[in-house]
């Protein structure tokens, strides 16, 4: 019994173990096996991934080649020391790069810094992340006639009438059934000779060469725009988007382009609009030397301006292929798609070839809407494009800041169902004298830049300067010399100390003697002393 016992135990003892092995080895395969099917899931999940970011690529690619591509603009330098100079307190590599990436990239940047250190033209102050790079002071010309930005004038309810369009305004706002249904008509497009046919008379336009000059005319293409452009991003944008319908306020357009904040309560789309917008105007301004009034310019202010308004994406920037309708009006626009894109050719063919760029302007104004080669966002187009001609001269921009929006969607309507201009050519000349107004030209009033040795030895020259005067001490070379020498951190900076020192006792009165810490009754007391 004790026998068969002990057979029977190590009998079930083996079973045990053979059916823990067993169990044990099952467990381990499972393992591998899960772990295999979610090594397979990651690399499936990895291979969608590089896709999908292939497939972005590939779709984004052209789009960004068409609407923003990374170009070197011809004045980059000039672009860079502007900026610079925008920021009198020092500004730092990443900032200049988030201001200039789309037109150069971070390593041409700092190449052009670079350059630009050895050239003397800019100073850099810190090291490492903490650079800073400030405008010296012998790289600051006076320009010709820098543009004074003076605050937008409230808009009134109407503009202006003039010969010729008071019919038109009587006409238009009758209602829609007493108006008699139109189409488009080529005649009126074939009609225009330019520099022959005029629809601003020769008094007009001096009139606007004269109030937009802004003396620099002889300067490279876009160089007044690129002085104005902040303001002109801000005016621009929110007047043109408010002829839409826009609801933002300026204040409230400034904050979305300035600090990307949304107005709380306002439709996102709305937000979209006025960035759309902004990216445009950048647009016209980084590549004005070289902007032409061809199709692929206006196919490509329509992507900027439409980019994610339209519900297929892909009609932006593309001539429409669709039937449209205008609301509001008993215009009906081209109904022959294939004939729309030789009508814009020859609309932008005979626009190139006038030579007066206000003429040029307002026959944009008059003929690419009246036109709709796009499914949407015509008159978006027409006005920044309108911008083209006088962004080239080095005019005043055109930035419709509170023109009347009944008065602008009338003159549109009267070109649509009349084919007559009068009444926007009065809209034209109050847009255009509003305009001037806020961007007013002030004559010889150079730009003054702080001397970055001065900011950079501000402590040290308050020192030298009231242990001066406090001890009674004469203001000459020995003296100062020896005070600057004892201030100093390092000897070569006794030679700035010294001339900073001496430029700012030549130019101290009692009135601004306190910039160094010092009293007035200080400094007339030690001037008494040594001046008499």
């Amino acid at each position: 019994r004790r026998a068969a016992a002990s057979r029977e135990a190590s009998r079930r003892k083996a079973s045990r173990r053979a059916a823990a092995s067993r169990e044990a080895s099952r467990r381990k395969a499972s393992r591998r096996a899960a772990a295999s099917r979610e090594a397979s899931r990651r690399a499936a999940a990895s291979r969608e991934a590089s896709r999908r970011k292939a497939s972005r690529k590939a779709y984004i690619a052209p789009i960004r080649e068409l609407i923003m591509p990374i170009k070197l603009i011809d004045d980059l330098s000039e672009r860079i020391v502007y900026e610079i100079a925008r920021h009198t307190d020092g500004v730092s590599v990443d900032l200049l790069h988030g201001v200039l990436a789309e037109v150069a990239s971070r390593r041409t940047l700092q190449r052009r810094l670079g350059d630009l250190l050895t050239a003397g033209t800019i100073v850099a102050t810190g090291r490492g992340r903490g650079t800073r790079y400030r405008r010296a002071v012998a790289y600051a010309p006076a320009p010709a006639e820098p543009l004074v930005v003076a605050e937008p004038i409230p808009a009134p309810e109407y503009v202006p009438l003039f010969t010729g369009s008071h019919d038109i305004v009587e006409y238009v706002r009758r209602p829609l059934y007493l108006r008699t249904p139109v189409g488009y008509e080529q005649s009126f497009l074939d009609a225009y000779v330019p520099n022959d046919t005029y629809y601003l008379s020769a008094d007009l336009r001096e009139h606007f060469h004269r109030i937009g000059r802004t003396g620099e005319e002889l300067h490279p293409a876009g160089t007044t725009a690129r002085r104005l452009i902040d303001r002109l991003l801000i005016d621009l944008s929110w007047a043109s988007s408010r002829l839409e319908g826009n609801s933002y306020s300026r204040l409230e357009t400034q904050r979305l382009i300035e600090f990307g904040q949304l107005a709380e309560g306002k439709d996102v789309r709305e937000a979209q609009m006025i960035l759309n917008h902004k990216r445009a105007i950048e647009f016209l301004v980084a590549d004005a030397t070289a902007m032409t009034l061809n199709k692929q310019t206006i196919r490509t202010l329509h992507a900027l301006l439409s980019r994610d308004l339209l519900t297929d994406n892909r009609d932006c920037g593309r001539v429409r292929s669709e039937i449209v309708e205008i609301s509001g009006s008993v215009f009906y626009p081209l109904g022959v798609p294939l004939a729309i894109d030789p009508l814009l050719e020859l609309i932008l063919l005979k626009a190139d070839r006038i030579t007066d760029p206000f003429e040029q302007s307002f026959f944009l104004m008059v003929h690419v809407p009246y036109l709709q080669p796009f499914i949407d966002v015509n008159k978006r187009v027409s006005r920044l494009a309108a911008n083209i001609p006088l962004i080239r001269h080095n005019l005043c921009p055109l930035s419709f800041i509170y023109v009347p929006e009944r008065a602008y969607i009338e003159a549109t309507i009267g070109v649509y169902e009349l084919r007559r201009t009068e009444l926007l050519r009065d809209v034209f000349i109050w847009a255009y004298e509003r305009s001037c107004q806020s961007y007013v030209a002030v004559r010889n009033r150079p730009e003054v830049y702080p001397d970055p040795l001065g900011m950079l030895h501000q402590a040290t020259l308050t020192e030298i300067v009231g242990e001066i005067i406090r001890n009674n001490m004469p203001a000459d070379e020995p003296t100062i010399r020896r005070v600057a020498a004892s201030h100093a951190e390092k000897p070569s900076d006794v030679e700035d100390l010294n001339r900073l020192t001496h430029r700012a006792f030549a130019s101290m009165h009692d009135g601004n003697c306190a910039m160094y810490k010092v009293k007035p009754r200080e400094y007339l007391r030690w001037k008494e002393c040594w001046n008499g």
